[in-house]
């Protein structure tokens, strides 16, 4: 495994914590802007749709450029986001921040995924991937309860200082540690070749794939803490120690995926889906027991997010590992969180606290849907000899990921 693979996780753990940030400093950060806490929450919203939205748009204006120097201009936009966010005089400035912020964030993890791959050889990009990833995992684990000590302390403005310095730190570590790719040389470049491989239907099929296993999880995730105060009973004060074990049973997910995805993609896609859809169910139907409720919820953690190398796999196969169709990925995923957290709050709204979970186990299993037909794919293949037709080899190798 390529050393600078490790690197680039380093600056996906920077933008993830910076993402969670706000959510961990809501009531402070209201109080410093003289606002409400719903208006707070619109900076969350405001992130994930500059990431959702805004990302593909910037790695549009990088596209013809090296993919080492885009990633220290994506680091020099997002370390401005966060100084501004940490010095914002006002509501506005800081949701001018957050766009900022979100917009960097989603090109660069689809630039620093596509370079893990094509630093990557073949047979281990899915552990390659889940490398990258695991800044993501970390993230998750580390980077929520980080910020949310340090703004407890110091104010919520050192947090954001603090992303900044992290961010410092990545650049020089990727400027130390990353090589200069050629852009010629990974496929990119081509604005028009980058386009092209969306008139795909199977990439718009993996695409959706990811948004409906990010969707289910994020359903559930986004409501933890009030499902676990308010119905399963646990003291707030136990609530971070129980979020630090789904983040762990993320870290192990991811490690465990990363490991299968490449030979088996589209089985480990399926497995995770239905696993997480029965987690899910158990947990709406056994909320009110702090045992049960817990193993369901680390169930979640091991078998939600953590499909992110095998989404990545079959996402780079139906496609191509250009940054393109990577940051258009991560726009897929982040659409998953906006609807898994938007609608699981009408459904409490509607439903009561149960609802988001049982939301997440319905997008969970219509997931499935969108899985079968890879499946399907790939036993017709198996099957050609049987039928006594020539087992002939139409694979596909788009930037060095056979398909």
């Amino acid at each position: 495994m390529p050393r600078a693979v490790y690197v680039l996780a380093i600056g996906i753990f920077a933008m993830v914590t910076s993402e969670f940030a706000v959510g961990g400093l809501m009531p402070e950060m209201a109080r410093g802007l003289g606002v409400s806490l719903a208006q707070v929450g619109y900076l969350i919203t405001a992130f994930a749709v500059a990431m959702a939205a805004g990302g593909p748009l910037m790695t549009v204006a990088l596209v013809r450029i090296r993919p080492k120097t885009a990633l220290m201009m994506l680091f020099a936009v997002f370390l401005a986001g966060n100084v501004l966010a940490a010095v914002a005089p006002s509501y506005r400035v800081m949701l001018v921040a957050r766009v900022v912020s979100g917009v960097a964030s989603q090109a660069f993890f689809g630039v620093a995924i596509s370079m893990a791959v094509h630093l990557s050889r073949p047979e281990v990009r899915g552990r390659a991937l889940a490398v990258v990833l695991n800044g993501l995992m970390l993230g998750t684990l580390l980077g929520l309860p980080l910020s949310t000590v340090i703004g407890g302390q110091f104010g919520w403005r050192a947090a954001f200082w603090t992303v900044g310095a992290l961010t410092v730190m990545a650049a020089l570590a990727t400027m130390a540690g990353v090589p200069d790719l050629d852009r010629a040389g990974d496929g990119g470049g081509n604005l028009r070749q980058e386009l092209a491989v969306f008139r795909n239907g199977r990439l718009w099929l993996a695409l959706s794939t990811s948004t409906f296993i990010i969707g289910a999880t994020f359903a559930a995730f986004s409501y933890l803490s009030p499902i676990l105060t308010e119905v399963t009973g646990f003291a707030s004060e136990a609530v971070p120690l129980l979020l630090v074990a789904y983040g762990a049973a993320t870290v192990v997910g991811n490690h465990v995926v990363g490991r299968l995805a490449d030979r088996h993609t589209a089985r480990v896609l399926l497995a995770g889906l239905v696993l997480n859809a029965l987690f899910l169910a158990a947990f709406a139907l056994l909320a009110h027991l702090r045992v049960p409720a817990v193993l369901a919820m680390t169930g979640v953690g091991l078998v939600g997010v953590t499909m992110n190398p095998a989404m990545a796999v079959r996402v780079q196969r139906a496609g191509n590992p250009g940054p393109m169709v990577n940051t258009v990925h991560a726009s897929f995923i982040t659409l998953g969180v906006i609807v898994g957290s938007s609608f699981g709050g009408l459904a409490i709204d509607a439903f009561g606290l149960r609802a988001p979970l049982w939301l997440g186990a319905g997008l969970a299993v219509l997931g499935t849907a969108t899985v079968l037909p890879e499946l399907g794919r790939a036993a017709r293949k198996r099957q050609r000899p049987v039928l006594g037709e020539p087992a002939q080899d139409k694979a596909v190798t788009c930037g060095g990921v056979r398909t």
